[in-house]
Parts: structure tokens; sequence; C-alpha cells
């Protein structure tokens, strides 16, 4: 959902300034204005005296200013926090059988994840993140692989193994992973 907000918006925004800046690009090189556009040619400004001080005299219109920059300000800090949280589970509800449940803590489902999938043959390092709801959690998981190993092998092993062990002590019917390799950097082997 954020991230189809984050589009529209900066697609909106993006629209905007360039309609707008196109065309007072275009009427600064001379090109005429239809009879509604709030520019008359090369010589006009953006806003003149009339018009910047048309309603300095009414009672509403500095509380209405402030009001609209404010709540401009208050979205734009929402919009930044939503970008910027780490969407990471903090917890994963484990069914116990017994109605009640447990809490496991998203942490700890992580570093077993990352230290069993480190563990593998070939695999330099793994970090995984935990995303989704307490009941259907996902996870994301990273590997860097040496370079001799095989991605397709070491993809194999680590569903059977680390992922596996992970959703069967968890107690999940399905655990969903998106999993990126990458290969660690090395120097060319001489061949002679």
């Amino acid at each position: 959902m954020l991230r189809t907000v984050n589009r529209v918006l900066i697609g909106l925004v993006g629209l905007v300034l360039l309609v707008v800046g196109g065309s007072v690009l275009a009427v600064g090189l001379g090109l005429d204005p239809p009879s509604w556009w709030i520019h008359d040619g090369k010589k006009d400004v953006l806003l003149s005296d009339a018009e910047r001080t048309r309603w300095d005299g009414e009672g509403w219109w500095w509380p209405t200013v402030i009001a609209a920059l404010a709540l401009v300000v208050l979205l734009t800090l929402w919009w930044l926090t939503a970008v910027l949280r780490r969407h990471r589970l903090t917890e994963v509800r484990v069914d116990t059988g017994d109605g009640e449940g447990a809490l496991l803590r998203g942490r700890a489902l992580e570093g077993v994840l990352e230290g069993e999938a480190a563990e593998l043959d070939g695999v330099h390092r793994a970090h995984a993140h935990l995303t989704g709801r307490s009941d259907a959690p996902r996870t994301r998981v990273r590997l860097l692989l040496e370079p001799h190993v095989d991605p397709g092998t070491a993809l194999h092993v680590l569903t059977a193994e680390a992922l596996t062990h992970a959703r069967n002590s968890a107690g999940l019917e399905t655990l969903p992973a998106e999993v990126r390799m990458t290969g660690v950097k090395h120097k060319a082997e001489r061949v002679s």
C-alpha cells in the first residue's frame, strides 16, 4: 500500500511540476499563452502586488494559510516516517495446541534463520528479515555466496533445511520467503 501511495504522490507532484514549469518556460520563450492562463507574457510576474496583498486585511487569511501549511508539514512528516520506518515483525504468534498460544520474538527467529543459513556449505554470510503479520509471517533472506557455489543448490538446501526448520519450530503452516543471492567479490583465477 505504501509503495503505491509513494508512486502515485511522486507521479502527481512530478506531473504538476512538469506542466507548470514547462508552461512558464514556454511563455518565457515567447509563446502566446491562452486567455485563461495566469501569465500574460514575458514581462509578467508570478504574483503582482495586488494579488499578493489581496486578503491581507481579512481576519481569516493568516489562520487559513498557517493551518494549510501546518497540514502540509504534518502530511509530509507522516509520509517521511512511513517511508523510513522499518517494517520488521517484532513477534510471531505460535500455536501451542492448548488454545492459548505463545509469542516468539521476531529477532530470535531471524537470528536462528541467519545462523542456520550461514552454516550451509558455501554461504559466506546470511541475513534474514521477518515481515508480514504475526499470524502470517514472511521472510526475506539475503545470502552472500562463495564463488564455487551453485545458486540452485544453495537455494534448495536453504528451503529444505533452514526455512523448513524455522517453519516447523514456529508451528506455521507456511513461511513464504524471498531469497536474494549475491556472490562474494573475488579475484580472477589464473589458468595455466
